[in-house]
């Protein structure tokens, strides 16, 4: 941390085509969030925003690019793979007029072995963390990978931009409805058992290197 912002240091060499991505990024907040809670029956499975609403700063070098917006920033942690426990996921972040933070994880076990979970939650800016009862789910159309994907939402949903389409995993911003207010929401849908598939597992390393 730095003068209140989380300050990250980015070498990295991208692929396929290597060549090198070099800069920092900072994540400046007005609340930071010490929360975590489990997303599956045994709770082997965690998360907690650390910055439900804040601003980014990303100054690079290589290549050439400097740029703000808005930000969030949380964390996941497991005792486990993700496979062992979750079929899919729904997840939806909204800004409501008051400034804080509304999230949703919509989550369907395993079949035939973990239970279903949902969690609706409001940040507040004070730093509280408030339950709300969420919407019913409303259908959405198919990704062009027919990735089923649902959002919570009082009114149907509109698909603002289509952000990322990958074979197991689609995120988008959409028009919704939520705690009365219409919202623009990110919203991704993870489909776990493409993501395990031996032709995807062979394909991540290109898109997300990993080092020992």
């Amino acid at each position: 941390m730095e003068a209140g912002a989380l300050v990250i240091d980015i070498n990295e060499v991208a692929v396929p085509w290597p060549h090198r991505v070099c800069g920092q990024v900072r994540v400046r907040a007005d609340t930071w969030f010490n929360f975590s809670t489990a997303i599956n029956p045994n709770g082997k499975h965690r998360w907690g925003p650390l910055a439900p609403s804040a601003r980014i700063e990303v100054d690079l070098d290589h290549p050439a690019q400097r740029w703000q917006g808005h930000a969030y920033l949380d964390s996941n942690e497991g005792d486990e793979p993700i496979h062992h426990a979750c079929h899919e996921w729904d997840w939806s972040r909204s800004i409501l007029q008051d400034g804080s933070t509304a999230v949703m994880y919509d989550i369907q076990g395993k079949v035939g072995q973990q239970a279903d979970k949902l969690l609706a939650l409001r940040f507040m800016n004070d730093g509280n963390v408030q339950p709300f009862e969420a919407p019913p789910r409303q259908p959405m159309s198919a990704t062009l990978w027919r990735i089923q994907r649902r959002m919570r939402s009082d009114l149907p949903v509109r698909v603002v931009d289509q952000l990322e389409d990958t074979p197991f995993y689609q995120r988008a911003l959409l028009s919704s409805e939520l705690l009365g207010q219409t919202v623009q929401s990110f919203h991704e849908t993870l489909y776990v058992p493409r993501l395990v598939s031996p032709l995807v597992q062979a394909m991540l390393p290109w898109r997300m290197p990993r080092r020992a």
